[in-house]
């Protein structure tokens, strides 16, 4: 800032703020997400709790999905729960992001995939005393699934899951 006193020209330093921008685009979609939400601890939703960190930290999707090295529609499709599956090394790429643990951005499902569906499944059979086959019978899966999904050749689907494992005590 400058002004003129007595014919001389006399500046002054002029003080900038930062602060941490807490508005995405759209600001009436923020204003009834916060509404909704007092404090990130009361969020229960994945996606709601993805889009309450991004639109705290200010950032547009298009700018979190860059950050973790994914495209804008994955990204989307997270926020909008419109996925089963979140794989491990995303999860882990948000949370660094985020600054939160990675547990917070998983539901029951991808914890149980999250924490290593084989060995659960293998220590879950253990316990019972099970071979592959009578276990397989009992789930009322081949054992050839069973195998791929105790050896994480393949990922167990969250309809076989909720059918075979969601009730059960897995560690």
């Amino acid at each position: 800032m400058c002004r003129r006193e007595d014919g001389v020209l006399r500046y002054a330093p002029l003080c900038i703020h930062s602060f941490r921008l807490i508005a995405p685009r759209r600001l009436l979609d923020a204003q009834m997400f916060n509404r909704q939400y007092h404090s990130y601890e009361e969020i229960r939703s994945v996606p709601d709790r993805l889009r309450w960190c991004r639109h705290h930290m200010g950032l547009m999707q298009k700018e979190a999905a860059e950050r973790i090295g994914i495209s804008r529609g994955m990204y989307m499709d997270f926020e909008a729960g419109y996925v089963d599956y979140y794989p491990k090394e995303i999860v882990d790429r948000l949370a660094a992001l985020y600054q939160v643990p990675p547990t917070d951005f998983l539901d029951a499902y991808n914890l149980f995939l999250y924490n290593g569906q084989g060995r659960q499944i293998r220590e879950y059979r253990m316990r019972l005393g099970m071979d592959k086959k009578p276990f397989a019978d009992m789930l009322h899966v081949d054992v050839s699934s069973l195998r791929t999904w105790e050896s994480d050749r393949k990922r167990m689907t969250k309809h076989t899951w909720e059918r075979c494992f969601k009730d059960r005590v897995c560690s």
